[in-house]
């Protein structure tokens, strides 16, 4: 699936609700159904800068496609950040290099960030795409 069909999914999946308040509920939601991290693999390395609570992103290749883990510390912040990594998973490197996740503001979710989560959220997705950029040659 590319990722201008998957914007227009998950905005979709977004909409429906009618303010803010619902919406940050159903994102808390998913992300409490959103698979843990193992121990092991919540190292600083893994660290995205610059959100309040701790967010974990790890990406890989996979037989040539982005795939991408996360979890937090912070419900909203891991449903924000699942929704992210939804979004990129499965794309080849060059689309999600290409591609911003602007169906986040689309639906209202980043206007409604605390600005330390939203520099997280910018971090996040910028982590997303310079791995993207660093694997479009493999």
């Amino acid at each position: 699936m590319d990722l201008a069909r998957r914007r227009s999914e998950l905005i979709a999946e977004l909409e429906p609700f009618s303010d803010h308040h619902e919406r940050f509920q159903y994102v808390i939601d998913r992300a409490k159904s959103a698979p843990a991290l193992p121990a092991e693999l919540k190292l600083e390395a893994f660290l995205i800068e610059g959100c309040t609570s701790n967010l974990w992103l790890i990406p890989s290749l996979e037989d040539g496609v982005c795939r991408f883990r996360c979890d937090a510390d912070s419900l909203i912040t891991k449903g924000v950040a699942s929704l992210v990594c939804e979004f990129y998973d499965g794309a080849s490197p060059a689309e999600v290099a290409a591609t911003d996740a602007d169906f986040l503001s689309a639906v209202g979710i980043t206007q409604h960030l605390s600005p330390n989560r939203r520099n997280g959220l910018t971090n996040l997705v910028g982590k997303i795409r310079a791995f993207g950029r660093l694997t479009a040659g493999s």
